[in-house]
């Protein structure tokens, strides 16, 4: 698909405003989550979908809005696509990106409420302050700045963990929430870790293995270069005539 130079400028600027509304979005949904748990007195170890009263509808109502989230933030593979930045188009962004879709459509009509709280909320929180870091990213000045991009995904992978940990307490102590969905939501995080894991390892730990590796092969290029010049100069030098006194 070839997209004119115009085009490309169109999604430049649009990209910028979609991360900002993701933004807005993300801190609106986090405020109202956990008023809605603070109101209807949520247990964080166990929470079913009926006990709840008119907080569980509150809550029903911002995760729909949670759920909408899910496909503007899809709408960054389009864009990859648009701009033909193929390499962003990782099985790590697709994988996430679809299954999250995909994911919250049957939780929504299956259950919409009560345990299901918890990892919308931190993914939430999270979503803030990756697309802040994207949206500033935009911003040529800012870029210097930017250098917190790899805690963004160390918060990620502390996320997962956590709602594997809050996951397994619905298992531990059960309550009317359908057990079915703890030991998905289990093995989906498991999943997560992995993949993000992986994509933590590939991006910065070996990138900063390689740039010590370079480092190190360049000051030895450079000892190298001093111990050759001295040499050199050492047969350069003509070796001096004893004095016959």
């Amino acid at each position: 698909m070839k997209v004119g130079k115009g085009k490309r400028e169109k999604i430049k600027i649009w990209k910028p405003l979609m991360h900002h509304l993701i933004v807005i979005c993300g801190h609106g949904l986090d405020q109202e989550l956990v008023t809605g748990v603070w109101e209807g007195e949520y247990n964080f170890f166990c929470q079913d979908t009926r006990s709840g009263g008119e907080a569980d509808l509150k809550i029903i109502r911002v995760l729909w809005w949670y759920y909408f989230s899910k496909l503007i933030e899809f709408m960054d593979t389009f864009f990859f696509i648009l701009r033909k930045n193929n390499h962003q188009i990782t099985v790590l962004h697709v994988y996430h990106h679809a299954s999250m879709l995909n994911i919250w459509w049957f939780v929504m009509n299956w259950v919409p409420c009560g345990h299901s709280y918890f990892g919308a909320t931190l993914n939430s929180f999270i979503h803030v302050l990756m697309y802040s870091y994207y949206g500033l990213s935009a911003i040529p000045s800012m870029r210097p700045y930017l250098w917190w991009k790899k805690y963004i995904t160390q918060g990620q992978l502390l996320q997962f963990v956590l709602t594997i940990i809050q996951t397994s307490c619905g298992v531990v102590w059960p309550c009317a929430f359908p057990l079915g969905w703890l030991y998905f939501q289990i093995g989906y995080m498991i999943s997560l870790i992995t993949l993000f894991t992986n994509f933590y390892i590939q991006t910065y730990n070996k990138k900063a293995s390689a740039r010590r590796k370079d480092h190190q092969n360049g000051s030895m290029a450079a000892m190298n270069g001093h111990t050759n010049s001295f040499s050199s100069l050492e047969n350069n030098v003509k070796p001096r005539k004893q004095r016959k006194d």
